[in-house]
């Protein structure tokens, strides 16, 4: 397994301390380190500031929202970056939910998801190949644009840059059984939100004939500490925020997965308890279990025997979501 720093994105804002753990990840030996938004900071301006402050690790966006710019402008971003860079970049892309897509960015959400995950992706390697001006007669992305509202003077163009790479990687965020397997057709990795090594059979249909090459890389909190319950309590507080406040009562992908992942009771009385303003209960009432297999918290050895079960499934990548240099340089002592 190669290892990632995963940065996530800004709370209120920079935090001071994701470029020194960038570097120190680089130091270590880490692959790559990923940056993330939601409805604050981008994704990637604070990707681009530390890429002029490393020199080798590979950078990557999980995920950069969808709705948030056209196909056209995301690969105008990636292929930029990737050449200041000199080619490290890695586009992770998500679709994100109607909560987000329509209260955020003001834009409907696509009634078919998978529909408009697939026209994007097209969009974003056409540009990326650059062998003909970009056209798609997409109903989500039609390049160009042909709707009643046009002047109907666009037309196709190829990007004046020469992207420095044809085949930059492409993964996607995805949660729902036919989101994952669409995403093994059309791109080159996969981002689970979570992932539990205890419950591959979650996804067994999905990834059964995983493409050679493909990249499973799961966000994974980890945290060297001696007291397992409180350092879980990140964990539950995360997974209290996403079940329980990103998504609508009755279409909320998060509470879904974490039902198919055998959590359904818990996950709906997250989402009740949430709804209702009882944030701190609805923390709580994540179960100790689940925040638990889904992570890697406790004292050294206690890792290091739970990482036995991470290496016997499909996950390539770990990106690790840690919050200080030790917990980065023991997880790469035991894995690198």
């Amino acid at each position: 397994m190669r290892l990632g720093l995963a940065l996530g994105y800004w709370g209120r804002g920079p935090d001071p301390s994701h470029l020194a753990l960038a570097q120190e990840a680089e130091r270590l030996g880490y692959d790559s380190v990923w940056t993330s938004e939601a409805w604050g900071s981008d994704a990637f301006t604070p990707l681009t500031w530390i890429a002029a402050h490393t020199s080798r690790i590979r950078l990557g966006t999980a995920v950069a929202q969808m709705s948030a710019r056209t196909p056209t402008a995301t690969a105008m971003h990636a292929l930029t970056l990737d050449h200041l860079s000199g080619g490290r970049m890695a586009l992770g892309l998500g679709l994100s939910g109607p909560q987000v897509v329509e209260g955020w960015y003001g834009r409907p959400f696509p009634a078919r998801p998978l529909a408009a995950t697939r026209e994007y992706v097209d969009v974003v390697r056409q540009v990326l190949r650059r062998e003909a001006p970009v056209a798609l007669d997409g109903r989500f992305h039609a390049v160009p644009y042909d709707g009643p509202d046009g002047t109907g003077l666009g037309r196709p163009l190829k990007p004046i840059t020469h992207p420095l790479r044809s085949d930059l990687p492409i993964l996607l965020g995805a949660e729902g059984p036919k989101n994952v397997a669409q995403t093994l057709r059309i791109a080159d990795g996969w981002l689970p939100l979570y992932w539990s090594p205890l419950r591959n059979d979650a996804y067994a249909e999905a990834l059964a004939e995983l493409p050679e090459g493909f990249t499973v890389a799961p966000l994974v909190r980890a945290h060297v500490c001696a007291d397992v319950a409180a350092g879980l309590l990140p964990v539950k507080e995360m997974l209290g925020f996403y079940v329980g406040g990103m998504g609508h009562a009755t279409r909320n992908f998060h509470a879904d997965l974490m039902s198919r992942m055998g959590y359904e009771r818990e996950a709906r009385r997250i989402q009740s308890l949430f709804s209702e303003g009882r944030r701190d209960e609805a923390i709580r009432a994540v179960p100790d279990a689940f925040a638990d297999e889904i992570s890697l918290i406790g004292p050294r050895p206690r890792i290091a025997d739970r990482l036995q079960a991470w290496r016997q499934g499909p996950v390539t990548d770990l990106l690790i979501t840690s919050p200080d240099e030790p917990t980065l340089r023991v997880l790469a002592e035991l894995v690198l």
